[in-house]
């Protein structure tokens, strides 16, 4: 087995496959990258056994075969060398060898038939979507995911697709967004709930890309294919909670208000909040809302005031302040709304501006009781 590469072109793929790879492997081979020469072609693969990714490189070669490389070894010497072509070439003695401009290296591989194999996917339903819209639907979301081991389901994104949309929802209990798309459609209607890891992965990947992407998904498994890249996961088991019925309908009392403005607000006082419910008040009379937080134990309190714009009854509401961050960090819009009912129901916050044709975003954060 001999072939012959592009030093930069081989590391820039492998770093993208070696975010696949975890630190410490039940497998020792899953510390490798499965290296699958064809002529012509190099299929390379990293796995973790949930998720495994692959890429088709493009080589100079005319053999065949397969081998498992050391990920690391590999990745820590290809980031030392400047752009060149590097020959591997696979001896007797269980060693690959590369040989560079300047001098020649020999690693340890192992046999490629160990590495687990990827899972086919049997009669998988299909959408597509660009990856900058992907990779943006992820980004909205992602950040609401839940990390409680006992409640697994929430710990991914919840992917609804239909004929009139699709629809990606995030949730950890104390905040939600659901981000929708309606110019885009799947051919029938399905559900799936997508772990973090690699939906983390593609997001790094997609960002501000115009590739299609194509999504298979069955009960068990879901597979992302654009360019020369596969990535296959196993989906989270489970029923994904009711979400719609969280949602407050009737929301009678409406803040606006400049997102920039707000948050730097919130930021600021949250400082002087309680360092274990970071709770922040929100007074909102007339067209004046006054942000307050107190922590009595130490006598730390601020208090600023912002003029909005608000049709509904005076009220007072308390949320978690790093929660609303998160989510006011998350809108790149310059005005945002608040939509609430009651002090001790969810209060909605959406983008008023910024949004593309067919995006919408919405976001659910549940109060903290005031202690008055």
């Amino acid at each position: 087995m001999k072939f012959i590469v592009s030093s930069s072109y081989l590391l820039k793929q492998l770093q993208i496959l070696g975010g696949v790879i975890n630190n410490s492997n039940t497998l020792p081979i899953l510390d490798n990258f499965l290296f699958e020469l064809s002529p012509g072609k190099l299929n390379v693969s990293a796995s973790d056994l949930e998720t495994t990714m692959s890429a088709v490189l493009d080589v100079d070669t005319d053999s065949d075969g397969s081998i498992a490389v050391p990920a690391r070894l590999l990745l820590d010497t290809l980031k030392t060398f400047p752009e060149q072509p590097l020959t591997f070439v696979v001896e007797d003695n269980n060693t690959i060898e590369i040989s560079s401009n300047h001098g020649k290296y020999a690693l340890a591989y192992a046999d490629g038939a160990e590495f687990p194999k990827a899972v086919e996917l049997s009669d998988p339903s299909s959408t597509s979507m660009i990856g900058d819209v992907l990779a943006t639907a992820i980004g909205k979301t992602i950040f609401a995911t839940g990390n409680d081991d006992l409640r697994p389901v929430m710990s991914g994104v919840f992917f609804q697709f239909s004929q009139e949309g699709l629809t990606f929802v995030s949730t950890d209990a104390h905040k939600l967004v659901k981000y929708q798309r309606n110019d885009l459609e799947a051919s029938q209607v399905a559900e799936f709930i997508m772990p973090k890891k690699p939906l983390n992965l593609l997001k790094g990947i997609l960002a501000g890309s115009e590739t299609e992407v194509t999504i298979e998904y069955n009960e068990s498994n879901a597979k992302f294919s654009f360019e020369n890249t596969e990535l296959i996961c196993r989906l989270i088991d489970g029923k994904y909670p009711n979400y719609e019925a969280v949602i407050p309908k009737e929301n009678p009392n409406k803040l606006s208000i400049d997102r920039t403005q707000f948050l730097n607000s919130v930021r600021r006082v949250s400082i002087f909040s309680n360092k274990t419910t970071h709770q922040i008040r929100l007074k909102i009379a007339g067209a004046e809302l006054n942000i307050s937080a107190e922590d009595i134990d130490y006598s730390n309190k601020a208090e600023e005031r912002l003029s909005c714009d608000y049709q509904g009854d005076d009220m007072q509401i308390g949320f978690n302040s790093r929660f609303l961050t998160e989510m006011l960090n998350n809108l790149n819009s310059d005005e945002v709304s608040l939509e609430m009912s009651l002090p001790n129901r969810a209060g909605i916050l959406m983008p008023v501006d910024g949004l593309d044709e067919g995006e919408q975003i919405t976001m659910l954060v549940m109060p903290v009781m005031l202690n008055n």
